[in-house]
């Protein structure tokens, strides 16, 4: 199910020129399949207006105190009891000091005194007004009380000025709050996740490859910073844009990819140790044995030519035998592969588990309908040393990585358990 299905977000308008960002905000929510209730404050309603709030939110616009739309006059209540969260976007430096202090003078300051879920605030304002010691002082005061922001970046400002202040984009609040929703199954936890096609050069213009569009990876990713983890990306050239909050590391060849993955894997100078590896990348397993330094040219007769082939590193069994080497904290690692088959699918993949010595494989058939590369959608076969066959059908590929999180997290719990 669309994780939006069914979620009421109230999202609240303070008076400041970003006010038409949370028009794109709220249209992004609904497309999404949220249910939204707009709350603006008297200032809102000079930069956007209530019908324009209403066009995009779908709902009634609520804006005044004392005009309640709730028979029983409770709308502050009401609105606070039913929402699985509260946005509040802009929130002007006005704003956050009457949140800090507890004021409830209009609707959307009352119905945040009264909500008891999450609440994410997205900051505007200019960044002398930010970088104040009063404003200082209120964020401070609202994040000991709980309150999650997202921004202020940095950019031009509405009065020609640059610096930090400008709202934070309508994607980033929507993810943002997703992951303010979802449960941190893995916080604490560090992964390293490889994603995408490798690329093996014969000359300075030539190189081998595969068709892997890295968009399993992304989505695996994505899942596992959702879930409260730590992610480091290792990932081959891809035409995606990069998940919030990940670490990037862009290499081109197997063996690139293999000294990036090791150096997160093995040691990164004061950090902790990574908790499990999920390798999904496409990893090329034989690159040309003599990389010529100039471009290959035609000799001008009709004749074929020959290649000449060694074996890659194997990235997935050598982090799999070095999966035993606990970190700081006393945990044991898991290692996750995945295995792309054209047929028999469920075989090869149970052969690979065995050679690759690894925790889980995820198998799936790239030759059947809706699971290629580059495909929206994938099905999936998960199997373990420890645990029973999984097999699930074909789904998007963001709830296929959803699933294999919820797996990796229990594996990861497991052996805490039985190891620690």
């Amino acid at each position: 199910m669309n994780f939006w299905t069914g979620k009421r977000i109230v999202i609240g308008l303070g008076g400041g020129i970003g006010a038409y960002k949370t028009l794109e905000l709220i249209r992004l929510c609904r497309l999404a399949g949220a249910t939204v209730v707009a709350v603006p404050t008297a200032a809102a309603l000079e930069f956007v207006t209530g019908l324009t709030l209403q066009a995009l939110s779908g709902a009634p616009v609520r804006e005044r105190l004392f005009a309640p739309l709730e028979p029983d006059g409770m709308d502050h209540i009401r609105l606070a009891r039913e929402a699985d969260l509260v946005i509040v976007a802009p929130a002007t430096a006005d704003l956050l000091a009457r949140m800090a202090q507890g004021m409830a003078d209009d609707l959307l300051t009352a119905l945040l005194l009264a909500q008891r879920g999450p609440v994410l605030v997205a900051p505007a304002m200019n960044p002398a007004m930010w970088e104040h010691p009063a404003t200082r002082r209120n964020v401070t005061t609202l994040q000991e009380d709980g309150i999650r922001f997202i921004g202020p970046q940095s950019g031009a400002m509405a009065c020609g000025e640059e610096g930090l202040g400008r709202m934070a984009e309508p994607v980033m609040i929507l993810e943002t709050a997703r992951r303010l929703l979802t449960p941190a199954i893995l916080a604490g936890r560090r992964l390293v996740i490889t994603a995408g096609p490798t690329r093996e050069e014969l000359d300075p213009v030539r190189f081998i490859s595969n068709h892997s569009s890295g968009k399993m990876g992304w989505e695996v990713a994505l899942a596992a910073l959702r879930a409260g983890a730590e992610v480091d990306l290792v990932h081959g050239p891809v035409a995606l844009a990069p998940p919030m909050g990940a670490r990037m590391f862009p290499v081109g060849s197997a063996r690139e990819m293999l000294d990036a993955v090791l150096g997160v894997w093995l040691k990164t100078p004061g950090e902790p140790l990574c908790d499990g590896a999920i390798l999904s990348a496409a990893v090329s397993d034989y690159r040309p044995a003599d990389r010529k330094r100039e471009k290959i040219k035609k000799s001008g007769a009709s004749e074929d030519m020959s290649l000449e082939l060694t074996e890659n590193p194997d990235i997935l069994a050598m982090l799999s035998a070095w999966s035993g080497l606990r970190t700081r904290e006393g945990r044991q690692r898991v290692v996750v592969g995945f295995a792309a088959e054209t047929e028999q699918a469920l075989a090869h993949g149970q052969q690979k588990l065995l050679r690759k010595g690894c925790d889980l494989i995820a198998i799936n058939d790239v030759s059947a309908p809706g699971c290629g590369f580059g495909a929206e959608t994938n099905a999936v076969t998960l199997i373990g040393r420890e645990g029973p066959e999984e097999s699930w059908p074909l789904l998007p590929k963001e709830q296929v990585a959803e699933r294999l999180i919820r797996a990796v997290a229990g594996l990861l719990d497991r052996a805490c358990a039985w190891r620690g």
